[in-house]
Parts: structure tokens; C-alpha cells; sequence
């Protein structure tokens, strides 16, 4: 599966779960193309998400591992972009009152970039959702 260096794609958290769990199967054909043909990357707010998870008992491991594996496994990267950058796109993003996605969707938008979701409600409000 060749990866085409000018495509990046975002994940938002729950595929992130997914593909750390192996549940191929909750993913569409059409985010598992983006999946195989792009670079990808998670937000640092997703890692917090992870981790805020992994300390309310909805999820059995840490964020970092997470992501580390997934870094080995996918090639799967952690964002740095500036987070006033970030803060600066999501203040108009007013169609979501979960900061989480708020902030995961506006960093995708800062980079002009898909974002893989399942989550109807970012899909109707981000036209680059990936699903």
C-alpha cells in the first residue's frame, strides 16, 4: 500500500481506537483508501482525548502507546501545529459544543486537510470529512 506523500489526512480519535484495536471492519471503504494512500496524522488534542479515555476507564492503555504503535504500525504522526493557530480556526467553529472535536476539526482545517470521522455531525459541518 503506497502512500502518496502530498495527501495527509487527520484522524479523529475513535478511528485512532479502531485502528490500535484492529476493528477494520467499523471503517469504510472509502477511509480505509484515504487510510492506505495518505500520511497520517493525529492531533495533539486527540492525544489528550486518548489519554483523558485511557484515565476514565474507557480505555485499557495509555495514549502514548497508542500512538507509538500506531507510529510503527501505520506511520502515523503527531501533529505540531501551533496551537493559537488552532484556537484562532475553532472559534468559529460554534456548530459543536464538544471541545474535542472542535479543536480536532479546526486543526484539519488549518491544513486544509481531510479528516477521517464517523461522527454525523462533523461529517455534515466539515465538507473534507472522510468517511
Amino acid at each position: 500500500m503506497a502512500r502518496n506523500r502530498e495527501t495527509i489526512v487527520y484522524l479523529d480519535t475513535h478511528v485512532v481506537v479502531w485502528l490500535y484495536a484492529g476493528l477494520l471492519d467499523k471503517v469504510t471503504d472509502a477511509a480505509k483508501r484515504a487510510i492506505d494512500e495518505s500520511d497520517l496524522f493525529v492531533s495533539q488534542m486527540a492525544r489528550l482525548e486518548l489519554q483523558y479515555l485511557f484515565e476514565i476507564g474507557r480505555l485499557k492503555v495509555r495514549a502514548d502507546t497508542i500512538i507509538r504503535s500506531l507510529s510503527e504500525s501505520i506511520g502515523l504522526k503527531l501533529s505540531e501545529i501551533a496551537f493559537d493557530q488552532i484556537i484562532g480556526e475553532a472559534l468559529k467553529l460554534s456548530w459543536t459544543r464538544d471541545v474535542f472535536d472542535r479543536l480536532l476539526v479546526a486543526e484539519a482545517k488549518t491544513q486544509r486537510r481531510g479528516f477521517i470521522s464517523a461522527d454525523n455531525h462533523i461529517q455534515s459541518n466539515y465538507k473534507q470529512t472522510i468517511w
